[in-house]
């Protein structure tokens, strides 16, 4: 899914922060955000974890040790957003029509499959509450919490017309980014913390929220006229850019322990 966003002149204008040497520097010292267009999730420190069409699996690796598990391959179909709550993964899934969340334990094994049938939430888009509530996006744009077998109104978004958006969970709450319209950072209650609106003129395509080990959120964007993308991070304290990295031409980024954001290989994170 992809949601139109829009590039500042202003900000395009404005002085990028030098980036931090990273010459003979190893993968404990990045972080992927982005890899083939998918929102890397992480688990502590060291752990990143991202979706793969081929197998359909959740690919977890360790920063520290390079290590490499490949998580779901006897029961995923096609996963593409993951989240890690209470040393658990939990990931979208869809198949033959149908969406769902399933749930990795620590060991890797299934655990249990929440199937998303009757809410009619927006596919692939949920965030996972700290206390394992999920909270989705229905099918008027307003958000739905998911908690054991019942649903309830987490949130009335007021959106004019109804389109559908980005969620991720976000410093213990939601963040949802509904296109052209504005980004919203919800408390685990529901209630808005911050909101600020789209400011921007050149047309371009957000498909993606990241969240980084840092508690930082980081916006995946298309270029069309340009066939290129790039990211913004934002604050998680009041919503504002607060950068944005060089253009790359693959959707796969990093970010360096004091925010820098640059291009990256998805071959990097793919591989040992």
């Amino acid at each position: 899914m992809m949601v139109r966003m829009l590039v500042s002149n202003r900000l395009l204008l404005a002085v990028v922060a030098p980036f931090v040497c990273g010459c003979g520097e190893s993968n404990a010292a990045v972080q992927p955000i982005f890899v083939d267009g998918r929102a890397v999730a992480t688990q502590g420190d060291s752990i990143v974890a991202f979706a793969i069409s081929r197998p359909p699996a959740v690919l977890v690796r360790n920063r520290t040790t390079n290590v490499i598990d490949t998580l779901g391959t006897n029961f995923l179909s096609s996963p593409v957003h993951v989240e890690s709550s209470n040393n658990r993964w939990y990931v979208s899934d869809f198949d033959e029509g149908n969406s769902s969340i399933v749930v990795i334990d620590a060991d890797g094994s299934l655990e249990r499959r929440i199937d998303l049938s009757i809410t009619e939430s927006t596919r692939h888009q949920f965030a996972v509450l700290p206390d394992g509530r999920i909270v989705l996006e229905g099918s008027e744009g307003n958000l739905m919490v998911l908690d054991g077998d019942s649903t309830s109104t987490f949130a009335v978004t007021e959106v004019d017309v109804a389109k559908t958006g980005l969620l991720a969970s976000l410093a213990g709450g939601v963040i949802h980014a509904v296109p052209d319209k504005y980004i919203t950072l919800y408390n685990a209650f529901g209630k808005i913390r911050w909101r600020v609106e789209w400011p921007w003129r050149q047309t371009a395509y957000v498909s993606d929220i990241a969240v980084d080990a840092n508690g930082r959120p980081h916006f995946l964007a298309g270029i069309d006229r340009t066939n290129d993308f790039l990211v913004y991070s934002f604050s998680p304290v009041s919503g504002e850019v607060v950068r944005w990295s060089p253009r790359g031409q693959h959707a796969t980024f990093k970010v360096r322990r004091l925010g820098d954001l640059e291009p990256d290989s998805a071959v990097n994170w793919l591989g040992p």
